[in-house]
């Protein structure tokens, strides 16, 4: 019997055969295939016709009508003071952009076209210009801001000569106005134009390349809030970039946000006129390096901020539009700005100074909760203390009896917080540096927490810091060692110890409301603005941190309050010539604190008193904590005092005869 391959074997049913060509299907695939084709042929007739027939055309259609996508820039928001008062406003203005791709494409034809600009515009060089376009080289169809705040006949000769001009566009903008001048002028900040740093970091967020953004103080703590979100618009433009349709908008801007302050703009306008009154009466004294200061006025119950004044100031409008490097100049030049004593400084917050006698508080409560003291029993309060084979000397010669703590700090007896700084100096080493823990828990040689940049923590020296600070080849042991003066020196407030105006304005706060520690705060809410830049509705509100218990005692700080309001209601009271007949109660303390200041014609620096008074009132329910110092001002009592009694006047709406009663 023959044998087949087993491909030949018969099919087997339960397989289905496979699928085979018909002549039906056959028909159909050539249909198929020749509608494809003609399809094809269709498309390449037709893109033959586009590039080649009509080409030239349609090439010269596109090179004489490019759209160009503006931004239309959103209002900042406006600042307003508690009361809803407008600080901070914006007013329209111009600004000349660059479109790179539209200047001439010949080195030789841009160069005289930038040139020509520089000259219509004044103020920014070809140098300048060439670097802004260098900056911008990796988005040529991103305009170059060349310069904003443009006057009307600049405007209009651009205007006029738009064809000398390719690529050269005129933009509405923005510009930040000041209807209080130089008020709070170191508090709000400015606005200046985005930095590439700040581009890198801002891009993700929505910030473009010519973006301004808040630069400082409060302009820059709520820039997000402030700035709006920019619309768009399109414009149709020829081959030399000029308009050949009207501009259409496509999404139309959102103003910023409303930022209402906690600032009472007209108690600011008293403590800045304050700090001048201080200075002078400084000088009438005989003090003639008074040249500076600060105030700070909060509300002792949550740290809202009411004042923050500062002395030398200026006018936050010359960073405004076009710069004026003159005007800058004591902002930015080192050399300008120390001749002019610095005025973008806020002394508030970020210079440190010795506190004198204001820091006696702090002493007195810590050796109270350290059980060092006795706050009734007396304390000789003599000329002079010798301890240590040194002689620390009272303020007075003239005072020589037993007190206690409240007369202590009536009438600011040195010799009696000598002794105190001897006790805490003789602790035995495992109680550590109370005095300095204490001072640390008061809110001193520690940041305030305050919502704007920049502030100083001062200086709270200890063992350890001292130790470390004179490590150096040049310092020898005995440097680098705490001695028993410094521990006297600092209960009086002196020494190495710095603290901000704004420090003890928080410690005082603490006196003021019973042991709470505030963290001070500039921002009350953000709003929803207005047609007329009034707030309409509130969006989110701000406020202070929950005040923080530091667990003082309560009769020491009865004990602290009575000498306070003593030093200024009795007349022994070394603020009493001031307040002493201020129809509202206030409590406070003077202070004299040295500080070597390097004066021209002295190379080894000059000590100079630094003049203080911190306080509160009402005395039974306080509502406002003021802490003043005048630089190089003398006696506490002779100009910080007077100038704070200026702040209180204003508050409360009550004057009184000042009598300067020059004491610590």
């Amino acid at each position: 019997m023959a044998s087949f391959p087993k491909r030949f074997l018969p099919p087997d049913p339960r397989v289905e055969e496979p699928y085979r060509l018909t002549p039906q299907i056959a028909v159909r695939v050539a249909v198929l295939g020749f509608l494809a084709l003609t399809a094809f042929a269709v498309l390449f007739l037709r893109v033959w016709s586009l590039q080649v027939l009509s080409g030239d055309k349609y090439l010269a259609a596109a090179n004489d009508n490019r759209v160009r996508t503006l931004k239309i820039e959103a209002k900042r928001g406006p600042i307003l003071d508690v009361k809803g008062r407008v600080i901070v406003q914006n007013t329209a203005g111009f600004r000349v952009e660059l479109w790179p791709a539209d200047l001439p494409k010949t080195w030789a034809a841009r160069k005289t076209e930038l040139r020509s600009l520089t000259r219509v515009v004044r103020g920014v060089t070809l140098k300048q210009v060439l670097a802004l376009i260098k900056a911008h080289g990796s988005d040529p169809l991103t305009p170059v801001v060349v310069q904003t705040a443009l006057h009307r006949d600049q405007v209009d000769y651009l205007s006029e000569h738009q064809a000398e001009f390719p690529g050269v566009r005129i933009a509405k903008t923005w510009l930040r106005k000041y209807p209080y001048q130089s008020l709070l002028a170191q508090v709000l900040g400015y606005v200046g134009p985005i930095s590439a740093d700040e581009y890198k970091t801002l891009k993700s967020q929505g910030y473009s390349a010519n973006d301004s953004v808040g630069q400082a103080g409060i302009e820059k703590s709520y820039d997000t809030y402030l700035r709006g979100h920019d619309g768009s618009a399109q414009l149709t433009v020829d081959s030399l970039g000029r308009p050949t349709s009207q501009v259409k908008p496509v999404v139309n801007p959102r103003p910023g946000e409303a930022l209402r302050l906690t600032i009472d703009i007209k108690l600011q306008r008293a403590a800045e006129r304050a700090l001048v009154t201080g200075i002078r009466a400084a000088r009438a004294a005989g003090e003639g390096y008074a040249d500076g200061g600060a105030i700070v006025a909060l509300d002792p119950r949550d740290g809202a901020v009411r004042a923050m004044a500062s002395y030398p100031t200026y006018k936050p409008s010359v960073w405004v539009g076009r710069t004026n490097t003159k005007k800058l100049a004591p902002l930015l030049d080192p050399e300008v700005a120390r001749r002019d004593n610095y005025p973008a400084l806020n002394r508030a917050m970020q210079v440190g100074y010795p506190p004198g006698s204001t820091f006696k508080p702090v002493t007195a409560l810590a050796a109270m909760e350290e059980h060092i003291l006795n706050p009734w029993n007396l304390i000789p309060c003599t000329p002079d203390f010798k301890a240590y084979g040194q002689v620390f000397n009272n303020w007075t010669p003239l005072i020589d009896e037993g007190m206690n703590l409240e007369t202590a700090l009536e009438q600011s007896c040195d010799t009696y917080f000598y002794e105190i700084g001897k006790r805490f100096y003789l602790l035995p080493p495992d109680r550590g540096h109370p005095l300095q823990a204490w001072a640390n828990r008061f809110g001193l040689g520690e940041p305030t927490g305050i919502d704007i940049p920049g502030e100083t923590t001062g200086l709270m020296p200890t063992p350890e810091w001292r130790r470390k600070a004179f490590s150096g080849p040049q310092y020898t042991e005995i440097d680098r060692t705490w001695k028993p003066g410094y521990s006297i020196q600092l209960a009086i407030g002196q020494g190495d110890l710095l603290v901000t105006p704004l420090q003890m304005a928080r410690f005082y706060a603490l006196i003021a409301n019973g042991g709470k520690l505030v963290t001070p705060h500039l921002a009350d809410d953000v709003e929803l603005a207005g047609a007329t830049g009034q707030a309409q509705r509130v969006l989110r509100r701000f406020g202070g941190q929950p005040p923080r218990s530091e667990n003082v005692e309560p009769s020491a700080l009865s004990v602290v309050q009575q000498g306070l309001y003593l030093g200024a209601h009795n007349p022994n009271g070394t603020s009493y010539g001031v307040f002493g007949d201020f129809p509202v109660p206030i409590a406070g303390k003077t202070g004299t604190a040295e500080k070597v200041m390097h004066i021209a014609g002295y190379p080894n620096g000059l000590k100079l008193n630094q003049s203080w008074w911190c306080g509160y009132g009402p005395f039974d329910s306080p509502d406002l904590v003021v802490c003043a110092v005048i630089e190089n001002g003398g006696h506490g009592g002779t100009a910080a005092a007077p100038a704070a009694l200026k702040v209180f006047q204003q508050w409360f709406g009550k004057q009184s005869t000042i009598t300067a009663h020059a004491s610590d």
